[in-house]
């Protein structure tokens, strides 16, 4: 399901002018809540009219709900992910995610670079989060793969790699 619009929720408690009361109620995801609405003309009315100012904030929600369920879905490792504005962009997303090794393309990286790699450039070669490209250097470090070193001209950190 795509976001859930402010617009398309007031449209949908508009139709409770004409008796079908709750259906903004089952937009937003609210199930029970629309049944009640339903079977009840809106609580009589009065909870449609109220729900009149509430009606932003259940969408707020019911999108804030979207974005958990499918971070949980598209995060391979639990870690959250920028939530993408076009649903194409999750595909070509999950497609992008690593499926090697990540310390083989780390080495790959290295190696297409000179031996000499930032944080930036690891996470950029890869596609990982920076939490995990921390401990994938780590990784590297600990099992002598990378030393660390300082670039001459900036300063800024490097990882060197001996290939």
């Amino acid at each position: 399901m795509s976001r859930a619009k402010t617009r398309t929720a007031y449209l949908l408690w508009a139709l409770g002018l004409f008796g079908f009361c709750g259906l903004h109620r089952f937009y937003a995801g609210q199930t029970v809540w629309g049944v009640v609405y339903l079977f009840t003309f809106g609580l009589f009315g009065i909870g449609q009219l109220i729900d009149l100012v509430l009606v932003p904030g259940m969408v707020k929600t019911r999108n804030e709900q979207l974005r958990r369920k499918y971070l949980a879905e598209w995060s391979e490792d639990g870690l959250a992910m920028p939530m993408p504005r076009d649903r194409n962009l999750v595909a070509v997303q999950a497609i992008a995610q690593p499926k090697e090794d990540p310390m083989l393309l780390l080495l790959k990286a290295a190696h297409a670079n000179g031996g000499k790699l930032s944080k930036a450039q690891v996470a950029l070669h890869t596609g990982l989060s920076p939490e995990r490209v921390e401990a994938l250097i780590q990784a590297a470090l600990h099992s002598g793969y990378a030393d660390v070193t300082n670039d001459p001209d900036s300063g800024a950190v490097r990882y060197v790699f001996d290939l």
